[in-house]
């Protein structure tokens, strides 16, 4: 929470989210796969898929929990209903370290980090 008040101060406009719904994460099966973007999928990289949104664009993710973690978009899905977002591992884990699944608001934050929410990508 204190993510989006910081955001929300140091922006000039409301922060509001672009999706809201369930979170779940994914893994890599094999050293080979790659994403809808091209990159190598990486369990301990700060990324994510989404049905919609610009490639290499950033989100920040709001658990209901309050925990919250900045990805990258370098992926498509997820493809299951009431699902708006797939987060890697190390993403997921971030936001709960026991959870398959997380209810979440996601921000879109553009193309770059904002400095006050840089540190874990």
């Amino acid at each position: 929470m204190l993510e989006i008040a910081l955001l929300m101060i140091f922006s000039q406009h409301t922060l509001q989210p672009v999706e809201t719904g369930v979170a779940s994460y994914y893994t890599v099966n094999s050293s080979g796969a790659v994403t809808a973007s091209g990159e190598r999928m990486r369990d301990d990289a700060f990324t994510a898929a989404m049905v919609d949104g610009e490639f290499g664009h950033y989100y920040l993710v709001q658990a209901e929990n309050g925990n919250s973690v900045v990805v990258r978009l370098n992926d498509r899905g997820p493809y299951v209903d009431g699902r708006v977002i797939d987060l890697s591992k190390a993403a997921m884990r971030e936001l709960s370290p026991t959870a398959g699944l997380v209810h979440v608001n996601v921000y879109h934050l553009g193309p770059r980090i904002p400095p006050n929410l840089r540190g874990n990508n």
